[in-house]
C-alpha cells in the first residue's frame, strides 16, 4: 500500500534583479505558478516585501487573487504575510476572503517581517516585531475559525472583532509560521498547533536545527494541548537541475551572481565565498543549494529527510539563477523525474514489469500455443502453401513436410 505522498512546491519571495523590466517580473513570477500548477506541484507560497527593489511583490494577497484565476489546482499560501505590518483583523479578513474565492485553495503563511528596511518605513522597532507577530498571531487564529475576538496590545486592538462570513476551510484556512534557525517561529506554531516553514532549511544553520526546532515545536503544543503534524512542516531550499551537472552550472552563471549580490550588500546573508573561490562549489559544497541533476535533487531531499526526521513538503527556492527557458526546464524535470521517486507513482509499474519479465518464459510459451494451434487448424483445412516458412519452421511443420516427400 502506498504511503503518504511528499508534496512539492516553490517558495517565490520573489528576487529579481534591477537590470529587467519589473512588470516583466511579475508576470513571469505568475507564469512560474501556472506552469507548476501543470506540472502537478501542490504548492505555492507568495512573499511580501515593501522595499530594497529585488523583492517585488508587496501584496500576496493580491498576486494569489490573479494568479488563482489562471491555475486549476495548486494551493497557494502567504509565504509570508509579514504581521506587524497589518491590523490584523484586516489581514484575517482578506485571507477569509481569499478563502471563498479560491474553494479553499489559500494559506496562510506568517512571519515577523524579513527585512529591516520594511520596518524602518513603517516606524516599527525590529526588537518587537517577534512580539508583534505572537501577539497578531493570537487573535488571527481564532478569528479564521469564525471566533469573536476582544484583545487589546500597544498597537492594536479589537472590540467584540468577528468575520463577516465564516470560513470556507474547515476549521479554518491552514496556517504556518516562517522559521529559520531561531525558536521563534516552531514556538509560535505549536503553541498554536500550527504548520512549520522552514525557510533556511539547507542553510548551515537551518539544516543545524532542523531536529531542534521541531521538537520545540512539538513540546510546546504538548504544553499548550495542541498537536501537531509532520505534514504541515515545509522545508525550503534552492535547487536548479539539468541534465547533466555541468549544463546545470553553466545555467547558473545567468544570474547567480546578482542574487548573491543582493544577500551580500542588503540582506546581509554570508551566502557566497569572499576568497574569491567559486560560489556554485561553494554553495553545493556547503549543502545549501542543488545545481546539478535530478539524482542530485533526490540525494538533498533524502538528506534533509535523514536529517528532519521527516516532513511534509519539500519547496524549491525560486531564485531566478538561470533564465526563463532553463528555469522551465528545471521544474519540469523535477516533476518528472524527481516526484516519483517520493510518491511512490512509479512503484506499480516497476511491480508490474517485473512480475511481467519475471513470468515471460510462461506468458511467451502460452501466447506460441494459442497461436500454434490456430495456424494448426488452418494448416488441417487449407494446408501450409499460405503459411510463411519461419512459421512452419517455429512449428516444426516443415520437417514433417520434407519426410513426407
Amino acid at each position: 500500500m502506498p504511503g503518504q505522498k511528499m508534496r512539492f512546491g516553490a517558495f517565490i519571495a520573489p528576487f529579481h534583479p534591477l537590470n529587467e523590466n519589473p512588470t516583466l517580473a511579475l508576470e513571469r513570477d505568475i507564469e512560474l505558478v501556472q506552469l507548476m500548477d501543470k506540472l502537478g506541484y501542490d504548492e505555492a507560497w507568495i512573499g511580501e516585501h515593501h522595499s530594497a527593489g529585488y523583492e517585488l511583490i508587496a501584496s500576496p494577497e493580491l498576486f494569489i487573487a490573479t494568479v488563482a484565476e489562471r491555475t486549476r489546482n495548486i494551493k497557494l499560501g502567504t509565504g509570508v504575510s509579514s504581521l506587524p505590518y497589518h491590523h490584523p483583523l484586516m489581514l484575517a479578513d482578506r485571507i477569509n476572503q481569499l478563502d471563498h474565492i479560491t474553494r479553499g485553495r489559500v494559506m496562510l503563511g506568517v512571519g515577523p517581517g524579513s527585512l529591516p528596511s520594511d520596518a524602518f518605513m513603517m516606524g516599527i522597532t525590529v526588537a518587537k516585531q517577534r512580539d508583534m507577530m505572537d501577539e497578531a498571531l493570537d487573535v488571527i487564529v481564532p478569528l479564521l475559525r469564525g471566533e469573536k475576538v476582544t484583545a487589546k496590545t500597544d498597537w492594536f486592538e479589537l472590540k467584540d472583532a468577528q468575520l463577516q462570513m465564516t470560513p470556507w476551510s474547515r476549521p479554518s484556512v491552514e496556517i504556518a509560521v516562517a522559521s529559520q534557525v531561531s525558536p521563534t517561529g516552531a514556538t509560535a506554531a505549536g503553541r498554536h498547533g500550527l504548520g512549520l516553514l522552514s525557510i533556511g532549511a539547507t542553510s548551515a544553520g537551518g539544516f543545524n536545527a532542523l531536529g531542534s526546532n521541531w521538537a520545540i515545536c512539538e513540546d510546546t503544543a504538548k504544553d499548550n494541548g495542541k498537536t501537531v503534524d509532520r505534514s504541515q512542516w515545509r522545508l525550503v531550499g534552492p535547487v536548479h537541475i539539468a541534465e547533466t551537472r555541468e549544463k546545470a552550472r553553466e545555467n547558473v552563471r545567468f544570474g547567480l551572481e546578482q542574487w548573491l549580490y543582493y544577500f551580500r550588500e542588503v540582506a546581509a546573508l554570508p551566502l557566497a565565498p569572499t576568497d574569491g573561490s567559486d560560489p556554485v562549489d561553494a554553495l553545493i559544497a556547503s549543502g545549501m543549494a542543488v545545481v546539478g541533476t535530478p539524482d542530485d535533487a533526490i540525494a538533498q531531499i533524502e538528506r534533509l529527510q535523514q536529517q528532519s526526521g521527516g516532513f511534509g513538503c519539500f519547496m524549491q527556492l525560486a531564485h531566478n539563477w538561470a533564465n526563463w527557458e532553463n528555469t522551465r526546464h528545471s521544474y519540469e524535470l523535477m516533476a518528472r523525474y524527481v516526484f516519483p521517486k517520493f510518491q511512490q507513482l512509479n512503484d506499480n509499474r516497476e511491480a508490474s514489469l517485473n512480475w511481467a519479465r519475471d513470468n515471460r518464459p510462461e506468458f511467451m510459451g502460452q501466447a506460441m500455443m494459442a497461436v500454434g494451434s490456430r495456424v494448426a487448424q488452418h494448416i488441417e483445412k487449407k494446408g501450409t502453401e499460405n503459411i510463411r516458412p519461419e512459421i512452419l519452421a517455429a512449428m516444426g511443420l516443415d520437417k514433417k513436410t520434407d519426410a513426407a516427400e
